[in-house]
């Protein structure tokens, strides 16, 4: 998410936000920026990861303006309250995300606050696909077929065996691409057309590049206007969009070629 920093910290300032959430906190390195946003607007910032770095934990524990909720995100939102705005970058599948958004709003809405939500990984490969670190935590009929050992790569909807972007011992990826209740952007898409049907209409910027950032914004909060204008020009840019398919591509021919390298050592 520090890639993306030029644009939230903008987007941070104009939506006055004070008290905001991380969920997923990992070495920290953005958690360090919003700390520090927290701290020159008189608010705090709220981690939530289960399983964060002991260099992490120790720098929170320094830090009075953080407070860190050592739970997994969707058994944390008890905790939660008068929230700002929320960054997104935890588990990356439809059933988490589409919760996650439906617990933020909800409490939002019971203290008087408009929803802004950042959301990492709407781009290719999360968007369609689910990805879990923790299979288990997924209920069995909102969890895919999935494997530890196959990857994923351009343009195949399954997986290659022991090929590709794969996590091994850290996630599973879903076996197939698209359908429903599949992947991050899916997830904030029906959470839109459900507030929709209720008459609650959302704002939503998509920037691909770097996996691809997600701002969720209340189109009745007073700042939604500036926030729309200062994102539109990145919104499904075409050249960002080019770019960041030629980064993957480069990245994946260097997988394939350290794959092939293992193989001939093997």
């Amino acid at each position: 998410m520090t890639a993306f920093a030029d644009l939230i910290f903008p987007v941070l300032e104009l939506a006055q936000a004070r008290s905001v959430v991380e969920i997923g906190a990992d070495t920290g390195g953005m958690t360090t920026l919003l700390a520090n946003h927290c701290l020159h607007h008189g608010g705090r910032l709220t981690s939530v990861d289960p399983a964060p770095t002991p260099e992490f934990r120790m720098w929170a524990s320094l830090n009075a303006q953080v407070r860190h909720i050592d739970l997994p995100s969707l058994d944390a939102f008890p905790e939660l309250a008068d929230i700002d705005a929320w960054v997104i970058d935890g588990d990356h599948n439809w059933y988490t995300v589409y919760n996650e958004i439906t617990e933020a709003h909800r409490i939002c809405r019971r203290d008087g606050k408009p929803l802004l939500a950042f959301f990492h990984d709407v781009s290719w490969p999360c968007a369609r696909r689910d990805m879990y670190y923790a299979p288990e935590r997924i209920p069995a009929e909102f969890r895919h077929p999935h494997s530890r050992n196959g990857g994923v790569t351009l343009d195949n909807p399954g997986l290659l065996e022991n090929r590709g972007f794969r996590g091994g011992q850290n996630f599973a990826w879903a076996d197939h691409e698209g359908g429903e209740r599949n992947g991050v952007l899916t997830a904030i898409e029906d959470f839109m057309s459900d507030c929709q049907r209720a008459g609650r209409e959302f704002g939503f910027a998509e920037i691909p590049g770097i996996l691809g950032l997600g701002v969720l914004f209340d189109l009745d909060a007073p700042w939604s206007g500036a926030v729309a204008e200062l994102l539109l020009p990145y919104h499904q840019n075409k050249l960002l969009r080019l770019v960041e398919e030629d980064r993957l591509r480069n990245s994946l021919w260097a997988h394939e070629l350290r794959d092939a390298a293992a193989a001939r050592s093997a």
